[in-house]
């Protein structure tokens, strides 16, 4: 699942996560992904940054639960090519793990505690996108690994 604090306004920006969060199911289910969706949470009101990057942390992780495989996406992460991504989620999908979570954090990013509790901290880069960019950029990654998996000429070398 990919998991997004803030809400999405209406625009083709959303349309087009939400496209490749479609693509990306279909083609999952054939491949043991069993339940490929986009999760928005609600943005703290806290008056700090730290506050309100702990209350979002703290609401992702209600939300995942036990058992669950955590990629955070932050800018101080490590970089990875598409297909050691797919690799990377195949390999924890065949390991079994109950459910696996890209999660992209707030307006301030994710707590560092959030961090580092994550099995993984994956970074697109140390420029700053703009949230619906970097839904958008998750979103076709997962399609894109799921693709890779699968063998469909959709990513080419």
């Amino acid at each position: 699942m990919l998991v997004s604090v803030g809400r999405a306004k209406a625009g083709p920006e959303r349309d087009l996560a939400a496209r490749y969060i479609e693509r990306a199911a279909a083609a999952g289910r054939a491949i043991g992904f069993s339940a490929i969706d986009l999760r928005e949470l609600d943005e703290s009101r806290a008056r700090r940054a730290e506050d309100r990057k702990e209350e979002e942390a703290k609401t992702v992780r209600a939300l995942l639960g036990p058992g669950c495989s955590v990629i955070a996406l932050d800018e101080a992460g490590k970089l990875m090519s598409s297909r050691a991504f797919a690799g990377d989620l195949g390999r924890r999908r065949d390991e079994g793990a109950a459910a696996l979570a890209l999660v992209i954090g707030g307006p301030d990013g994710l707590a560092r505690s959030f961090c580092a509790s994550a099995s993984l901290v994956l970074s697109f880069g140390p420029m700053t996108f703009p949230h619906q960019l970097a839904r958008i950029m998750a979103a076709e990654q997962i399609y894109r690994a799921v693709t890779i998996l699968s063998g469909h000429p959709y990513h080419r070398d």
